[in-house]
């Protein structure tokens, strides 16, 4: 085959690579504008995680079978439930439940601690060592994160420190994910995690009474929340994976906070102050940095 045919093909890769990874970002920065919607139409954060998972999970489920992916038994799938049923239930609802408590764009930015909080603590248990590169990103994300909430620290108290938690937790979800997923399909792992979560939310559901959509708005945002910006989301960050790999991937899902900032001033009349702005540039680019160097 012809270099230039070869050098078209990896171009034609990257390009639709860098699509999907696009898609993907934009529905998970999307997420924190329509749960914001939705919860203005009554749904009740239970309720909405339910349908989250339930809907995303039953899709993602027969994409699976459509694929033909085997699935985990044993140890694999006792990990996988444990990740559903505590990592990710803990996870969505602390980011959830700050976007009852803060502004949208200050949650996004918040969960996006996790990749210096990664960095920190497989440090902290002698996977990897901390060169003076990967310390400077964590400091400066740090420092980003405390020019962010600085501005509303005594207005959004709760709200800060569920984003945090939601941070926090999703470090701990990436590090346990790690010990499983080299066995594992990313796509069926995914389905066992969602599920799991499907489960323990609907008890929580039942056990406080379903508080529904009471109009077409809140059904669209219900929907788009498990279709764009779980299913999709989740696919779409799979198969940029394939075709850019980890790194470039995981740079350009830096896009996601964009997302979210961007929607969140034009849809819901949120604005960040200077010095929020500029957290926010401190704590994207000091993820770009890691996300590079890993």
């Amino acid at each position: 085959m012809p270099c230039n045919a070869v050098g078209s093909e990896a171009g034609k890769k990257r390009l639709v690579g860098l699509a999907w990874i696009i898609v993907s970002a934009a529905g998970f920065g999307a997420m924190a504008i329509f749960a914001k919607i939705a919860y203005r139409d009554g749904v009740d954060l239970a309720t909405l995680l339910f349908l989250r998972f339930a809907l995303a999970g039953g899709f993602l489920f027969l994409w699976s079978q459509y694929r033909g992916e085997g699935w985990p038994r044993g140890d694999d799938f006792v990990w996988l439930v444990g990740m559903g049923a505590f990592g990710y239930v803990g996870q969505a609802y602390c980011f959830f439940a700050a976007l009852q408590h803060a502004s949208a764009s200050v949650v996004a930015l918040l969960l996006y601690l996790y990749p210096a909080l990664v960095t920190l603590f497989s440090a902290l248990g002698g996977k990897h060592t901390i060169d003076r590169g990967r310390w400077g990103a964590v400091g400066i994300s740090l420092l980003g994160t405390v020019l962010v909430v600085g501005q509303e620290f005594s207005a959004s108290f709760w709200g800060i420190l569920y984003g945090l938690g939601a941070a926090l937790i999703y470090a701990l979800y990436i590090l346990a994910g790690a010990r499983v997923m080299p066995r594992v399909g990313a796509l069926t792992a995914s389905v066992v995690v969602i599920a799991s979560a499907a489960i323990v939310y609907a008890g929580a559901m039942i056990w406080h009474g379903p508080s529904w959509p009471q109009s077409a708005i809140g059904w669209l945002a219900t929907l788009g929340i498990a279709i764009f910006s779980t299913m999709f989301a989740i696919l779409g960050f799979f198969k940029g994976l394939e075709r850019l790999g980890a790194t470039d991937a995981a740079t350009l899902s830096t896009l996601e906070p964009v997302v979210t900032m961007v929607l969140a001033a034009a849809i819901l009349g949120e604005r960040l102050v200077i010095e929020q702005w500029l957290g926010a540039g401190l704590i994207l680019g000091a993820v770009t940095y890691l996300a590079r160097r890993r």
